[in-house]
């Protein structure tokens, strides 16, 4: 009797990837274990140890080029879209094990769709206003909420997201302004925006929302000093990667009032500890990134792995190969 291959499924919080397809020919293949809590250091070694094939949701679960190195059997891993930033793909490569990938699903659409979700529950302060309901009360003085309409909408990066947001910013009657490392006149001419230089954007905008790729270029873009500059009356949204801000400043520049309110999707360590001040800190919504988590895209993801690993197991070739 052949000893079947193990596949070690990692980073499945949401139990979803059972859910939208079929694993019926891959369960008959190989042993399936699939873990939904996160893991690090030596339980995730002891998961993986005797992996044939690891597959990991999203970047969720890093592999450093020693963490790969102690794990002699691996034949082949593989992620969920179509890049993978804590991954040591060389560490792979090096030893030819191939590295597969999935589609990655309406990511764009549905990250702008909660970048505005924040914005618009933290301008009308939604929690707060369900809260006096909760207790049986009904207005207070914090009831009287501001407009967008009319105010300017800072986007830190104008690409496929923050074009998007820009977009519904104006539907909403907003301004929109913006800035990046390598933004022009023209290109922000184009998504009917206007170029301005950072500092200003963070002195002049009601609402400040991130939109960049994180690079050494990008890193703790937003520190005390940049914070600092923003309204009293401003919201900093930050839908894109934790790394843009230096995220141990921020409840300082919170409690100062500049920013007056933040909503953050994407922290340093995810998930977020119990203990982290970040969970209880003032003026600040947090979501547990949200931004990809969608029906859509975790069917996508699902659909992804199964072909691949059926292939993998079949000994055909890969669908979706990844070269960095």
């Amino acid at each position: 009797m052949s000893i079947l291959p193990n596949i070690v499924i990692l980073g499945d919080y949401e139990f979803a990837l059972r859910r939208y397809s079929s694993w019926e020919k891959i369960d008959k293949l190989a042993n399936v274990i699939i873990h939904h809590e996160p893991l690090r250091g030596e339980a995730l070694y002891q998961a993986t140890e005797n992996a044939d094939a690891i597959v990991i949701v999203r970047d969720r679960t890093p592999f450093d080029s020693e963490f790969i190195a102690r794990l002699p059997k691996l034949k082949f891993l593989m992620f969920t879209g179509m890049r993978n930033g804590t991954l040591a793909s060389d560490a792979l490569i090096s030893r030819n094990i191939p590295i597969g990938c999935t589609p990655g699903g309406p990511s764009k659409e549905t990250t702008t769709e909660l970048t505005w979700s924040l914005i618009l529950g933290t301008s009308k302060r939604l929690i707060d206003q369900n809260n006096l309901i909760k207790t049986g009360a009904w207005r207070n003085e914090h009831s009287v909420l501001p407009m967008l309409a009319g105010e300017r909408l800072g986007i830190i990066g104008l690409g496929a997201i923050g074009s998007r947001v820009a977009k519904v910013g104006r539907a909403f009657g907003m301004e929109v302004v913006t800035w990046s490392p390598n933004m022009t006149h023209e290109r922000a001419q184009a998504e009917n925006a206007s170029y301005v230089s950072l500092e200003e954007l963070l002195r002049t905008s009601k609402v400040v929302s991130l939109h960049l790729v994180s690079s050494p270029k990008t890193q703790d873009l937003l520190g005390a000093q940049q914070l600092s500059w923003m309204r009293p009356d401003s919201i900093l949204v930050n839908t894109s990667r934790s790394a843009l801000i230096k995220m141990q400043d921020l409840p300082a520049a919170l409690a100062k009032g500049r920013p007056g309110q933040a909503a953050i999707d994407v922290f340093d360590i995810e998930p977020l500890a119990c203990n982290d001040p970040l969970r209880n800190t003032a003026n600040l919504l947090a979501t547990p990134h949200l931004g990809f988590v969608a029906e859509p895209i975790f069917q996508t993801f699902s659909k992804g792995i199964t072909e691949t690993l059926e292939a993998w197991l079949e000994n055909k070739p890969i669908p979706y190969p990844y070269s960095p």
